[in-house]
């Protein structure tokens, strides 16, 4: 019996034992197959940091999560963020309805100017030097025939010695007399003038120069002791009874606007105050830079209450699409990239799924753009923190501002037609980038960290290059030279795409590789010389890597 007792408690322990072991051998095969289904993993505060294995954040240190843990089901251009993500960027969105503008208005938005047209300088009319100002002060106010500075002129002096003695014989001699009296009016000296220097027969030392005109001064062209030729302005004038009120109206506006047309203008200094006049001018050139045009308005200022330098706002009534119902989005909402406007969409669902749209807008209103295609009513878009929106597009291979088409490959390819601006802001970049590299290259970590700091100062007033702000803050704020090579990786990643579009570098750059970078995956970087300098390992592997690409 006890033998029977015996056996049957060894046969509860193998069942017992092997239930351990077969259960912790199946979550291990469990376990297993879940990390062979995750191909990528990113960092909820860093989405730009990609990882083919589960482990730590290379910049903040936080555990990596799955990069496509919610992509199931998604179409080729859409890609996802985590709920963490989106809070951590900020990122917001809004539903887009329709509506007529601003009440059936445009918005013009410019400043006050001075009228040109009542513009007058005061110039002396012979050569000297300026004894005394009598005007020292922009916006001191002159008056017709008001005295604004007295000039010696040896030219004069000489030519009042000539009248004197030729006043003396001008009844003998009339013909000579006149031709002298005569050659002063050239130098706009007054007969009155003349007539006490015969009468005295004393030589002025100081000639007077009067105000032709009634007005501000707003300009002083010299001072007291200067030098001063024929011609030479003292004095900028300007009437100031009148003003010109400039704005600077976008292409998509031109249409609606036309000389004469009446303009509803509101002052920001006088807030009670309403003005109104018609346009006069509206410029024939566009400007290339901000694509506006001047669009003017003289205003009447008999009251001096309008200053130049005051902001104002125009609202144009009945413009041409006011009857026309049409959507309209908020000007954060919008990514320019050369001739094409873009947005992220947000699609139907609670997880937070988003897709790149281009679309065609038309006249802004405020701080909104009217959309003439692209986006429909009711459909969400992202309104804050796009260009973060646009960075997890474009590590997760989709379409995005800068990629052509969606694709796993690094080799990303781009096909943007960049404006002058964008091309400008980065070859001043690109000058920031290679500072950093060589402070990389020398294993300076300090510097490499202030260099990027500067950098990320720059990138913020560069809206279209501000998506590289994460990349430079990442550097900037660590001090440990293994992260701020990872994130240069990245950064450099950007460079090179947009390197590739510029169409005139002020130098040739060169594209080099170093295959053994980035846990032997490869990573790329940029250089001015052939020379290999590895900012990826410094002192210790100089020389790894090799010329891949060059762009002139």
């Amino acid at each position: 019996m006890k033998k029977y007792i015996l056996y049957l408690l060894l046969i509860i322990a193998g069942l017992l034992l092997g239930y351990v072991i077969f259960s912790n051998s199946s979550k291990e095969v469990h376990d297993h197959k879940e990390a062979e289904t995750t191909e990528a993993w990113t960092c909820s505060m860093h989405p730009q940091v990609m990882q083919p294995e589960p482990g730590d954040c290379p910049i903040c240190g936080m555990d990596l999560i799955p990069a496509d843990a919610t992509s199931d089901g998604l179409s080729a251009d859409q890609f996802s963020m985590t709920e963490n993500a989106m809070k951590l960027a900020n990122i917001q969105t809004t539903t887009v309805g329709e509506g007529k503008g601003t009440e059936g208005k445009m918005n013009l938005f410019g400043k006050i100017e001075v009228n040109d047209d009542q513009n007058a300088a005061m110039p002396a009319h012979f050569d000297g030097r300026v004894e005394k100002l009598y005007v020292n002060t922009v916006g001191d106010k002159v008056s017709m025939g008001q005295t604004i500075a007295n000039v010696y002129s040896p030219e004069l002096v000489a030519a009042q010695q000539e009248l004197i003695t030729a006043a003396k014989l001008k009844n003998s001699q009339p013909q000579l007399y006149q031709a002298v009296r005569n050659k002063f009016r050239n130098w706009k000296i007054s007969d009155a003038m003349l007539d006490e220097i015969e009468n005295s027969g004393n030589v002025r030392t100081s000639i007077p120069v009067y105000s032709h005109v009634n007005g501000t001064v707003t300009e002083i062209m010299v001072e007291e002791g200067a030098h001063i030729m024929d011609g030479m302005p003292i004095l900028k004038v300007s009437n100031l009874n009148s003003v010109w009120a400039v704005f600077n109206a976008y292409e998509s506006q031109i249409s609606n606007l036309k000389e004469g047309q009446n303009l509803d203008i509101s002052v920001n200094a006088l807030p009670n105050k309403d003005f109104s006049g018609k346009i006069s001018f509206i410029d024939p050139i566009l400007n290339q830079d901000s694509r506006t045009v001047e669009v003017r308005v003289v205003l009447n200022n008999q009251n001096n209450e309008l200053k130049p330098g005051m902001f104002v706002h125009a609202e144009v009534e009945n413009f041409t699409n006011s009857e026309i119902e049409s959507l309209e989005i908020p000007k954060s909402a919008v990514m320019w990239t050369g001739e094409r406007s873009l947005v992220y969409v947000k699609a139907a669902g609670t997880q937070p799924v988003f897709e790149m749209r281009e679309v065609k807008l038309g006249n802004t209103s405020g701080e909104t753009y009217q959309v003439l295609g692209g986006l429909s009513s009711g459909e969400e878009i992202v309104t804050n923190g796009t260009f973060t929106v646009d960075a997890a597009a474009q590590l997760q291979g989709k379409r995005s501002m800068m990629n052509q088409t969606s694709s796993k490959s690094s080799d990303v390819k781009l096909y943007l037609k960049l404006s002058e601006s964008f091309q400008e802001d980065f070859k001043k970049l690109l000058n920031d980038y290679f500072r950093l590299k060589d402070a990389l290259v020398a294993s300076q970590k300090e510097k490499a960290s202030k260099i990027a700091s500067e950098m990320d100062q720059n990138l913020a007033s560069m809206e279209e290059l501000k998506r590289l702000q994460s990349m430079t803050k990442s550097i900037s704020e660590t001090s440990n030279i293994d992260k701020q090579r990872e994130a240069f990786r990245l950064l450099s990643k950007e460079m090179i795409n947009i390197a590739g579009n510029v169409s005139n570098l002020d130098s040739t750059i060169y594209v080099q590789h170093c295959p053994m970078a980035n846990n032997n995956k490869g990573a790329d970087w940029l250089s001015r010389t052939a020379e290999i300098q590895n900012p990826y390992y410094g002192e210790a592997m100089l020389t790894c890597g090799e010329v891949t690409r060059t762009l002139q």
